[in-house]
């Protein structure tokens, strides 16, 4: 007989107003996204699911992502003849990034979404897809993760515990924020205080450029900017909205400085307890919701320029070759070749082109 699953408690953590997390339907108000039809997925005399599982996010709640796992989580119940049910969490609602990073491996949460930078401090080889200024499109990004460069990359995050469930989904080409002056040039991050991920390539692309960077969790960047811990963050527009950093920010340098992906990863002894038929099921939708969200993403950043404008942001043009130069002339290419070892900078250059 089947051992059962039963996962519906949450961890024990409480939120940022002193209540336990609980499942929550994320309204995206982007072009493209459904909304939920705010109907009880349970309806009484509805029959128990056989298993029981968690999703958690770290990202804001209006952000695409959580948008189309939302739906996903849905799909999967109703594919699955209610045999499934993954209650979702996002927003940080079991705890940051780093914490999430640690319950996927231990079993504390089944399913979890999570970019690549703070992947990569479990999984280093995660952390070739943030080579910076490596990937000048997204003819090139695609190209490289749904090709050799993502398996090769997924082959390294399954060492660590956890499965890779899905397609890489998009956490876009980041652009570098300020309160205090536009950054244009490398020079303009002399001395700089900028927050970053968790994450060592990040830190070390910022030191190299001069920059006093500083890791800080997303959800305590707010804050961090708020209250002049740091001066500058770099993310991606689609981020920067959603988490309303606009509010506490004056400039955008549109840099491009690092593209990110996000990985939706299950839990091994989780996704393994599945019968085949309902690991497909996963499989199949979370794939969907990866896509889905790509394409949301790529709308999005047609717009959010103007949108960003409107809420009193300052666009500025940045000199991207300058910061490349500036990277080569420090020895960041060379360090981090050696770091990630011939083969696998081969495998990145074999899609975005040379390097040094």
């Amino acid at each position: 007989m089947r051992r059962q699953r039963r996962r519906t408690r949450p961890s024990g953590r409480t939120n940022d107003v002193g209540q336990e997390p609980h499942a929550f339907t994320p309204q995206f108000h982007g072009g493209g996204c459904g909304r939920s039809t705010g109907r009880d997925p349970h309806p009484a005399g509805a029959q128990a699911a056989e298993f029981e599982y968690k999703l958690a996010t770290g990202q804001s709640l209006t952000q695409p992502i959580n948008t189309r796992l939302d739906q996903a989580v849905k799909r999967i119940r109703e594919a699955s003849g209610g045999r499934l049910e993954i209650k979702f969490f996002p927003a940080s609602q079991l705890g940051s990034d780093t914490d999430l990073l640690t319950q996927i491996r231990s079993g504390g949460v089944d399913f979890l979404n999570i970019a690549g930078s703070v992947l990569s401090t479990v999984a280093p080889t995660a952390g070739i897809a943030n080579v910076g200024f490596a990937f000048s499109d997204y003819g090139q990004v695609w190209n490289a993760m749904d090709g050799d460069l993502g398996k090769l990359i997924a082959t390294q995050i399954e060492k660590t515990g956890a499965l890779v469930v899905a397609k890489p989904a998009d956490n876009t080409f980041r652009q570098i924020s300020s309160f205090t002056k536009p950054i244009k040039t490398p020079a303009d991050l002399d001395g700089y205080r900028i927050r970053v991920p968790v994450s060592p390539i990040f830190t070390s692309l910022f030191k190299s450029l001069g920059a006093n960077p500083t890791s800080i969790n997303f959800n305590e960047l707010y804050t961090a900017l708020q209250t002049h811990l740091v001066d500058g963050q770099e993310n991606g527009l689609v981020t920067i909205e959603a988490g309303k950093i606009y509010e506490v920010q004056k400039y955008i340098s549109e840099t491009n400085n690092i593209w990110d992906p996000f990985f939706i990863l299950g839990n091994r002894r989780s996704v393994k307890a599945l019968p085949d038929e309902l690991q497909a099921i996963v499989r199949r939708e979370f794939d969907q919701a990866a896509m889905e969200q790509r394409a949301d993403t790529a709308k999005l950043n047609l717009t959010l320029k103007d949108q960003l404008i409107a809420k009193g942001i300052t666009f500025e043009v940045s000199d991207k070759e300058a910061f490349r130069k500036g990277l080569s002339a420090a020895g960041f290419y060379k360090e981090w070749r050696a770091k990630f070892g011939e083969d696998n900078w081969k495998t990145l250059e074999a899609a975005a082109g040379a390097l040094a």
